[in-house]
């Protein structure tokens, strides 16, 4: 019964995801605006829903490693593997906003929430200033999309109608949130069996699951050349996340949200130090191409190797650590640097 509702919720996410992408980009062309904002806005609060309902539920039942967990394995999840199966795909095309303010803001909030979470905990006030910075960028984006002189539709002709293209819109929402949770139910169920812990459950089956929507979405909008929604929806959500999923849970919770020594010591700075990996990755020829997809997909890889080790405390986790540290990092800013001088040469 697990195993059907575990694949029950994959096709629900993906005749959602298709019905969400073709919703928003009709939307975008019926409105006049940029396919981007919808992707930035739109289509990535809504892959979101899911995150926001397991970290309120999470948190008014206790459950703080989960809420925390999802959210910080959410973000990781969402650049490294989205991004990455995205580009292996379908090489993508970064525009020019998400470089010079979406993924600087993206940056500026993962190290805010890092810098709030020092004392152990997210606070009510605190949870209130993340949720007054949302509305902030929400602002921005709508007064971005009233300046921008033409929209960049990607050749989708407007059709439908504002009624129809939004029941597109919400009939997706609705799959993809109904596949998620029993997705995120099956694959939980899965875990606890082997006696995993909440953390690690909330950053990898949960963060993971609640995450599919923006999988399902990026994938579709990638392959149909909806590019903008499909990179715009992973930036977009990893804001949202932050600023609403973690702002209406700390304001909802008694106590605001707890954040555990091993979080502040691992996951967040890993989240933080994924966030930084965007910009030189974008900036090169404002693109992601296969192989950087591929870099993607190899980092969430070993993220995920070290989660199962140290759950599992095995003995070979130190030396593990010692190899991504003295072997892969220098490795992987190597490439960067080859990525970028490259890049410059090209444009040149």
């Amino acid at each position: 019964m697990t195993a059907l509702l575990f694949i029950a919720g994959l096709v629900l996410l993906v005749v959602g995801g298709e019905f969400l992408v073709r919703g928003a980009a009709r939307l975008a062309a019926t409105l006049g605006v940029p396919s981007l904002i919808i992707g930035l806005t739109v289509v990535a609060f809504g892959t979101s829903s899911p995150e926001l309902a397991v970290n309120v539920q999470a948190g008014l039942a206790g459950q703080a490693d989960i809420a925390v967990g999802n959210v910080v394995g959410s973000n990781i999840f969402n650049v490294l593997f989205i991004l990455g199966l995205s580009a292996v795909i379908v090489p993508l095309v970064v525009s020019e906003q998400l470089v010079r303010l979406d993924v600087p803001v993206m940056i500026a909030v993962s190290a805010l929430f890092f810098l709030l979470a020092t004392d152990g905990v997210v606070g009510r006030v605190e949870a209130m200033l993340l949720v007054g910075l949302l509305a902030a960028y929400l602002a921005m984006q709508l007064i971005i999309s009233r300046r921008t002189p033409t929209p960049a539709t990607d050749d989708v002709e407007a059709g439908g109608g504002m009624l129809v293209n939004g029941l597109f819109i919400a009939g997706g929402l609705v799959l993809l949130v109904l596949g998620s949770r029993w997705l995120v139910q099956s694959a939980t169920a899965m875990a606890e069996a082997f006696g995993v812990s909440q953390l690690v459950v909330g950053l990898t089956v949960v963060a993971a699951g609640t995450s599919m929507p923006e999988v399902a979405t990026s994938v579709i909008a990638g392959i149909r050349g909806q590019r903008d929604i499909a990179v715009g929806n992973v930036i977009g959500s990893n804001i949202f996340n932050i600023l609403a999923v973690v702002g209406f849970a700390g304001i909802v919770t008694p106590g605001g949200i707890p954040v555990s020594a091993g979080a502040l010591a691992m996951d967040i700075p890993v989240m933080v130090a994924v966030a930084l990996l965007c910009l030189p990755i974008f900036i090169t020829r404002f693109s992601i191409s296969r192989i950087e997809g591929l870099l993607f997909l190899g980092y969430y890889a070993l993220y995920t190797t070290y989660l199962v080790l140290d759950a599992s405390g095995h003995d070979a986790l130190d030396e593990y650590r010692a190899v991504v540290l003295l072997i892969v990092l220098p490795l992987t800013l190597l490439t960067l640097a080859g990525f970028i001088v490259r890049g410059r040469l090209q444009r040149d």
